[in-house]
């Protein structure tokens, strides 16, 4: 298994040995131990396939909030995608900052995804399946997104009118749903203690 650094020290492209001959091909997508050796030692408890029948179809800026949070190790099976990291730590020096991957069934390269980042990705090609781990379940209260074009990250995208699901649409800029974030807690520490 080799890795490739990414602009994000917490973000890493693994690429795995791959042994082919007229078969086919044999590779290990994923051993714990000799993952715990590269410095990734989260434990996975759950195993996602996501499936886009159209090429340009974008999904994301997703991620799980505190204390839902999830790490992520995702590749494709078939076909290839632009995979998109963005930073969200408030508290980073990369905050807001993003990386691109292409990933896809020819290449077989994997990314790594820790809490603390937004993650998305845009198919190049039709009938794109991809796969993922996550180390923790997934929480319907805790799912939260970030508007693909927010214009404040800047990310690039291989096309500019994408098929996107309905919920793809409606989620707030980084600065809102920081905003928003930030009104709530005070709010909720501004409120009167009610007595019963």
């Amino acid at each position: 298994m080799k890795i490739i650094e990414t602009y994000f020290d917490e973000v890493k492209v693994l690429a795995p040995n791959v042994f082919s001959d007229n078969r086919g091909f044999f590779q290990e997508s994923y051993t714990r131990f000799k993952f715990e050796k590269l410095g990734i030692g989260c434990e996975f408890v759950q195993d996602n396939h996501s499936y886009s029948s159209k090429k340009w179809t974008i999904r994301g800026l997703h991620f799980q909030a505190s204390p839902k949070s999830q790490a992520k190790l995702v590749r494709v099976i078939q076909g290839a995608m632009l995979d998109v990291v963005v930073d969200i730590r408030k508290d980073s020096p990369t905050f807001k900052k993003y990386v691109t991957v292409e990933l896809s069934a020819e290449n077989f390269k994997q990314i790594y995804i820790p809490k603390g980042f937004a993650h998305g990705f845009c198919t190049l090609t039709d009938d794109c399946h991809v796969c993922y781990k996550v180390d923790d379940y997934y929480s319907h209260e805790n799912n939260s997104g970030i508007i693909w074009n927010d214009s404040d990250l800047g990310i690039i995208w291989p096309c500019k009118e994408p098929i996107l699901s309905p919920q793809d649409t409606k989620w707030p800029c980084l600065n809102k749903l920081f905003i928003s974030s930030i009104l709530f807690f005070l709010f909720l520490f501004n409120t009167p203690a009610r007595t019963l």
